[in-house]
């Protein structure tokens, strides 16, 4: 009797430690950022999410106050809507911009938001329709290369005389 007592008292242990350990998990984490309200972010056709991913980052002034939990295309529109979430305590002007950031060079995106000055508020549901892509570095290096490569003998070199 006294294993059986034994195995008892230790499988009480591992499910107590068990326990502790998601209770401590909760209380460091919290539960996500509290509540939140969704909105998307409705971006033109000229646009490109750029890596923008569900799961990134929505921040403002670089402080992570909400995530992108949804990309799509409005079938009829062709645009590309992001749906996201943000901490109920954040309230954005109607005039509000959402625009896709990179973290680094080496990539990393997240979508930044950038307040505007309306005094009327998004509310949750409603769509952010100012909207700005991502720079690409590929299109950038090869518009640079091009301009290089296109340059006359002498222009665009330093201390080359202009006519």
């Amino acid at each position: 009797m006294s294993k059986d007592r034994n195995a008892f008292v230790a499988g009480l242990f591992i499910i107590a430690s068990f326990a502790l350990g998601a209770t401590v998990l909760v209380l460091i984490r919290g539960h996500g950022m509290g509540p939140e309200r969704v909105m998307t972010a409705s971006f033109k056709l000229t646009d490109d999410l750029g890596g923008l991913a569900v799961g990134d980052d929505v921040r403002i002034g670089g402080v992570k106050v909400g995530n992108v939990n949804q990309e799509r295309l409005d079938p009829e529109s062709f645009q590309a809507v992001v749906g996201l979430s943000v901490r109920n305590d954040i309230r954005l002007p109607k005039d509000s911009a959402a625009i896709v950031t990179s973290e680094s060079l080496l990539g990393g995106k997240y979508l930044s938001l950038q307040p505007g000055g309306d005094e009327t508020m998004l509310q949750p549901g409603q769509t952010i329709t100012i909207t700005q892509s991502s720079v690409s570095l590929e299109e950038l290096l090869g518009k640079f290369i091009f301009s290089i490569t296109n340059a006359k003998p002498g222009e665009n070199q330093p201390g080359a005389a202009k006519p």
